[in-house]
């Protein structure tokens, strides 16, 4: 008798052929009793298949409503592509469905996909803020073995609900070099939060503010893909970075080289809520501005900071401080309005602004972004051309193009969205 090889599995590579090539061809493999398979064998549940992408949702998504009347869902899919490298895939439309009815509640393909797609480590064009995006190429065509991230932006009707469950429908065609043939897949069932976003005061001062690279478009908060502790977070996904705004528009008037011409500049910052303070770093210096300053170490990302804790699980990150100006302790409990220090231009920042988000940890790497209202404020304006919202110093003149908005007037319980002018 032969010595047994426990490498030699008899049937294995075959099979494991037939599999792969069955994927290949985008076709279905649903259980059946075949050859040696009794009575009592464990049947598949119906529709499982091998599929050519597989997908991960990297939070949870948390339905909020936002200053156009509508309930926003804003989250990721992350898609790898289980074809050999020599295999890409044509991605046609990605259908975001309730998992119990499989009603479609939004999709994506064509343009409107290509620029809400791109592949891992390649950011999108246009998300630094002022370099202008060209159009994403369409088709969107996934390379075997690539992972590609899918920024999925839903708005619903006022009053629409919110499906408990979501499922996310991919179809498109595998690309062989003998021809393309379709595909379809239904994947990735989520769960949506069914606790409301935190309501809050205001993080700065009565006054007329401009809430920039806020949700929900292809800005550095919205998009920054972050890989830390070995998985893949979006630790800034609803950051808002808040600029004062005088009576004329003007964000910065005088020699945009100096900290004292923003008018952002040693600006208060305040509580959104009562809470209590858990961290607190001071001690890094401004940057001068508008020069993009060179990346600071991860723990210094943010620059001077406070963070306060506010609710289980839940903790306001208030960034980019004037060193020497917090007047809180590690310990401190705070009310609604209390002046927490000064907006400066510490850490990654190249012009004085705050920069405040909602967090899921005392520590903002890694963590998660979860979305937030404000009481009540009143939408003055909208800031359209993108090359405003990262480095206001580099423009010619510090006066921002507010133009109308369609949602001028007074807001409760809403967030924000990109780049509007607002007054608490």
């Amino acid at each position: 008798m032969a010595e047994h090889d426990p490498r030699h599995r008899p049937g294995r590579g075959p099979l494991l052929r037939g599999l792969a090539a069955a994927v290949l061809a985008g076709g279905m493999l649903v259980a059946s009793a075949g050859p040696g398979h009794g009575a009592g064998a464990a049947a598949l549940a119906p529709g499982t298949q091998f599929t050519p992408l597989t997908a991960a949702v990297l939070t949870e998504p948390a339905p909020f409503d936002a200053t156009d009347g509508k309930t926003h869902l804003s989250y990721e899919l992350l898609t790898t592509s289980a074809l050999s490298s020599s295999t890409p895939l044509r991605l046609d439309r990605v259908d975001i469905q309730d998992a119990r009815s499989h009603q479609v509640i939004g999709s994506l393909s064509g343009q409107a996909l290509a620029e809400a797609a791109n592949p891992v480590g390649d950011p999108l064009p246009g998300a630094d803020g002022y370099t202008p995006a060209p159009p994403a190429p369409t088709p969107t065509v996934i390379q075997g073995s690539q992972q590609w991230i899918i920024w999925i932006d839903l708005a619903l009707d006022h009053g629409q609900p919110v499906p408990e469950v979501l499922e996310h429908h991919l179809s498109g065609a595998v690309l062989p070099p003998s021809g393309p043939s379709a595909f379809e897949e239904t994947v990735q069932a989520t769960p949506t939060a069914r606790t409301a976003p935190l309501d809050l005061n205001p993080p700065v001062l009565p006054g007329t503010w401009y809430a920039s690279e806020s949700c929900c478009g292809n800005t550095h908060h919205r998009r920054g893909l972050a890989p830390i502790n070995g998985r893949f977070d979006v630790p800034q996904r609803f950051a808002i970075d808040w600029y004062k705004v005088g009576e004329q528009g003007q964000a910065w008037e005088g020699d945009p080289a100096q900290l004292t011409s923003y008018l952002s500049y040693r600006q208060p910052v305040a509580a959104a809520a009562r809470g209590r303070v858990v961290e607190v770093q001071d001690g890094i210096p401004d940057n001068p501005p508008p020069h993009t300053p060179p990346i600071p170490p991860i723990e210094d990302t943010v620059g001077n900071h406070v963070t306060l804790e506010v609710a289980p699980g839940r903790y306001l990150l208030y960034g980019h401080l004037e060193p020497g100006s917090l007047n809180v302790r590690e310990g401190d409990c705070v009310e609604p309005g209390q002046v927490l220090g000064l907006i400066g231009n510490s850490g990654n920042s190249t012009t004085p602004h705050l920069h405040f988000q909602v967090m899921t940890t005392a520590e903002f790497f890694p963590t998660d972004s979860p979305p937030f209202t404000f009481r009540r404020f009143r939408v003055l304006g909208q800031v359209e051309p993108r090359i405003w919202d990262d480095n206001l110093g580099l423009q010619p003149t510090g006066v921002l193009p507010i133009t109308p908005s369609p949602y001028e007037g007074p807001h409760r319980a809403q967030y924000p969205l990109d780049r509007e002018v607002l007054e608490f």
